[in-house]
């Protein structure tokens, strides 16, 4: 990302971003950084893509610090926050991206036997708990600099069938969860949510001819990339000061 591309000037703002090894996560923390922003990239602790793009990142002369832990789990995730709160000195924005299709290939919406409460665990503890337990922990710092939290729903939170039933039940909720998060918040900060289409990323297990196929649903004619997600996201926590509660679908036009 050049100079030319930054569209926000974040100096001395400081911002955690889950699951951003990757995809998503990994566009919004390069955009921050670029923007000036000091960035704590949370990863799985034996994933090496984290510490690999943390150091790739510096290299270029951003400000970035390493997050490990997962979300999923109970305490872990807490400690987490709560360290990269105080490595970054303070909260501006919690990008609660993190999450799991808990699956290798989708599970159509007819085959209810192989949804298994394993599944529905997996999933919800990462995809919707874990956003919780981030906010809570993070809400203190965000209500002394009146910061923001942008979470990543889904497409499927509008009634798709996603990669299976609890992956898009889990992405409904939160939704339901972003509305009662700004409820919970206000008026110091402000809860939005992004609903993204598909991204280039390494969920997409896709070949060739899928990709080409996909590309041509949307409108747009093209597969969301990590930056226009990022860019939606700074729109939500730095571009307008007046909007919370709200899902900002974000996907080429492919759900009209």
């Amino acid at each position: 990302m050049t100079a030319k591309h930054v569209r926000y000037e974040l100096s001395g703002k400081k911002a955690l971003v889950t699951g951003a090894a990757s995809g998503i996560g990994l566009g919004t923390v390069t955009a921050l950084a670029a923007a000036g922003a000091k960035v704590a990239l949370n990863h799985l602790p034996d994933d090496p893509r984290g510490p690999k793009e943390i150091e790739a990142l510096k290299a270029k002369g951003y400000d970035v610090i390493g997050a490990p832990g997962r979300v999923g789990v109970p305490g872990e995730t807490e400690k987490m926050v709560e360290k990269a709160i105080a490595d970054l000195g303070g909260l501006d924005l919690l990008v609660n991206n993190a999450g799991t299709p808990g699956v290798t290939s989708s599970i159509p919406v007819t085959r209810l036997d192989l949804v298994t409460d394993e599944l529905w665990d997996v999933i919800l503890s990462t995809n919707l708990v874990g956003p919780f337990r981030c906010a809570k922990t993070a809400a203190p710092a965000l209500k002394a600099s009146r910061g923001a939290i942008v979470n990543t729903a889904s497409i499927a939170a509008l009634g798709g069938s996603g990669s299976s039933i609890p992956y898009s039940a889990s992405k409904a909720a939160v939704h339901n969860l972003t509305r009662n998060l700004a409820r919970a918040l206000g008026p110091e900060v402000r809860v939005n949510a992004i609903a993204p289409g598909a991204v280039e990323s390494p969920w997409l297990q896709w070949t060739e001819q899928q990709l080409k196929s996909h590309a041509e649903k949307p409108l747009l004619k093209r597969i969301g990339k990590p930056s226009d997600y990022a860019d939606a996201i700074l729109f939500l926590a730095f571009g307008n000061e007046y909007v919370t509660g709200e899902l900002l679908v974000v996907d080429g036009g492919l759900t009209l």
